[in-house]
């Protein structure tokens, strides 16, 4: 049988949705009273893991799933043997540095030598500050990035950035664009290669669906009580 694990958060909507319109339908996991971290879908074809973003490509790395859905940011910061194979062409964000508004610096090159760095993303940004050749500490924390500025406990923050809302309602301002990021469909390397459980049309018709926005897509069906 087929597992896809997929993203908890900000992705699972639209990726519960792509794989509905081709024919595998986990929207049970959309329910707000499942509890459910494993589901088979209606058909029997498939099953679905749901698990944290960060851990997707892992299950998928190990094979406890062959497929999965999750961003770029993710796959870029864990550095995970899996197979990328599409741009979903969703979830669109991106990783930027930011400063405080009232900070004198307005490029990462003006920042600094040694400065202190907050960020989820430490390898991402230990790799742009090595590029830059520019000597930094990079402070990692899990949540709240942008207090790492606002606290003094840093110079400048790297963190994704959607709509720069949050950026904004914090006062502080973006100074470069590490990468864009989407959702991205990756597979086990070999069970990709042997094609196991008839992967290689499910990967066409998700393909096929990422030319697709979401007002030519068919609506999502949701689950009827329990």
């Amino acid at each position: 049988m087929l597992t896809v694990a997929l993203p908890k958060g900000a992705l699972l909507k639209e990726s519960i949705r792509r794989l509905q319109a081709i024919g595998l339908d986990f929207s049970l996991f959309l329910d707000a009273s499942n509890r459910l971290l494993q589901i088979v879908e209606p058909t029997g074809t498939a099953q679905a893991l749901l698990v944290r973003a960060q851990d997707v490509p892992v299950y998928v790395e190990y094979g406890q799933a062959q497929l999965g859905i999750v961003g770029y940011d993710v796959l870029r910061e864990k550095h995970s043997q899996v197979a990328q194979l599409a741009d979903l062409q969703f979830g669109t964000c991106r990783l930027s540095v930011a400063v405080k508004q009232t900070s004198p610096y307005r490029s990462a090159l003006e920042l600094p030598p040694h400065c202190r760095i907050a960020s989820k993303f430490v390898h991402c940004a230990k790799d742009y500050f090595n590029q830059l050749n520019l000597p930094v500490e990079i402070v990692p924390l899990s949540g709240s990035v942008e207090l790492g500025p606002l606290t003094g406990m840093s110079e400048a923050i790297v963190d994704l950035v959607s709509t720069g809302r949050t950026l904004k309602e914090n006062g502080l301002v973006e100074l470069e664009v590490l990468f864009e990021s989407t959702a991205r469909l990756v597979a086990h390397p070999l069970s990709y290669r042997l094609n196991l459980d008839q992967m290689s049309a499910w990967i066409d018709r998700l393909q096929q669906q990422s030319d697709l926005t979401a007002s030519t897509a068919a609506p999502l069906k949701m689950p009827v009580g329990n």
